[in-house]
């Protein structure tokens, strides 16, 4: 089982809470991004596309744990940059932990070995370390050789140390079905608790544009993926609810929910979502919550959104699914997504009015019908 079951009490007993207090817009995982700065220059990453004085720039521990508690989310996932730069990133951490939230430490692995000794195993902290595929396709994807290497050294070193170790993988355009399986076999064998993966998101800041998958693409993929998976008896422990894996294999029509995983960064808490960067911040929570125009984002309602099938938009999503028809989620768990057949509809384009009550919508058939025998993407 890719989660500990005390991490899915905990996280479940949070979700009744809210929806008890019918409360409709809460935070599961944080996403802190203590700085931008990072030691890699991915061609994928439109993350450290920042002036140099930006890059510089630290985030307190005071205002890491600000934000953990103003949120009150009970995962935590640190991306950046690279958080091991970070000088006081085992006190971040270290406050996280004393507060009992499941916190991700997201690294590519080139610091890990020297850092590991400023940390402590526990079972709310878990390394969740950047791979992109095997050895060749991952240096790649990162830009530098050796990165592939380095990243395994420290998985079983942190592995022999008794912390818990996970794998998140961003795929790209060009990926063979039968290596990434071959991928998801090796780092399982390896020991790590659970593979995060997701269709990387088209970043406009990103130094390559022509990396991204469009969403037929990426369900042909998955589809394709998991195939190989069920073919071989693979046991991989994918980090994921089952309605979650059964979306991104085009079985179900999901709207993105974006305050499901908040940002906060050295900006303050970033509009609407991680992976849009250049739509504002706000000084607090509550006003990112309450003055976020969040109808204006989404498939369908952003063309920047158009292609996103990442976790951090649509975890949440499946999760409130899984909630409201759990024998659903059963069975997909019980017997894997359907890997035949046409894709779920998509979503209406909902352009040039923000309001869905009144908007023109224009049907699936005149933009291309999703279906595995013939795939097409809504954008380039």
């Amino acid at each position: 089982m890719a989660v500990p079951l005390i991490q899915q009490y905990r996280v479940a007993r949070y979700i009744m809470g809210k929806k008890l207090a019918r409360e409709e817009k809460y935070p599961l995982v944080l996403m802190l991004e203590p700085l931008f700065q990072c030691n890699l220059a991915c061609a994928g990453c439109g993350k450290i596309d920042q002036p140099k004085d930006v890059l510089k720039q630290r985030m307190s521990v005071e205002d890491a744990l600000n934000a953990v508690d103003e949120c009150g989310a009970p995962m935590v996932s640190i991306p950046g940059g690279e958080p091991l730069i970070h000088k006081e990133m085992p006190q971040i951490i270290e406050g996280i932990v004393a507060r009992k939230k499941f916190v991700y430490l997201c690294t590519n692995a080139v610091l890990m070995t020297k850092k590991m000794d400023q940390y402590k195993p526990s079972p709310y902290f878990t390394w969740s370390v950047h791979l992109d595929g095997l050895k060749e396709r991952h240096d790649e994807s990162v830009c530098q050789e050796g990165v592939f290497e380095k990243a395994v050294e420290a998985i079983e070193m942190a592995r022999d140390r008794g912390f818990r170790v996970t794998i998140n993988c961003t795929l790209f355009d060009g990926e063979v079905p039968e290596e990434v399986a071959d991928f998801f076999d090796y780092v399982t064998d390896l020991g790590v608790e659970g593979i995060t993966v997701s269709p990387g998101y088209s970043y406009e800041h990103a130094p390559r544009q022509d990396v991204f998958l469009g969403r037929s693409t990426s369900k042909n993929l998955f589809r394709d993926i998991f195939r190989k998976g069920r073919e071989r008896g693979s046991d991989w422990k994918l980090n994921h609810s089952s309605l979650f894996l059964d979306f991104l294999a085009g079985n179900e029509t999901y709207q993105c929910t974006p305050w499901s995983n908040v940002t906060y960064n050295v900006f303050g808490w970033q509009k609407p979502c991680y992976l849009l960067v250049d739509e504002g911040y706000e000084k607090t929570y509550k006003g990112l919550i309450e003055n976020t125009k969040w109808e204006n984002y989404g498939v369908g309602r952003n063309p920047k959104c158009d292609n996103c099938m990442a976790h951090c938009g649509y975890e949440g999503t499946a999760v409130n699914d899984t909630f409201s028809h759990p024998l659903k989620a059963l069975k997909v768990m019980l017997k894997g997504p359907r890997l035949n057949g046409d894709f779920a509809e998509e979503l209406p384009i909902l352009y040039g009015d923000r309001n869905e009550a009144t908007a023109t919508r224009i049907p699936i058939s005149a933009i291309g019908r999703r279906s595995a025998e013939a795939p097409q993407d809504r954008a380039s």
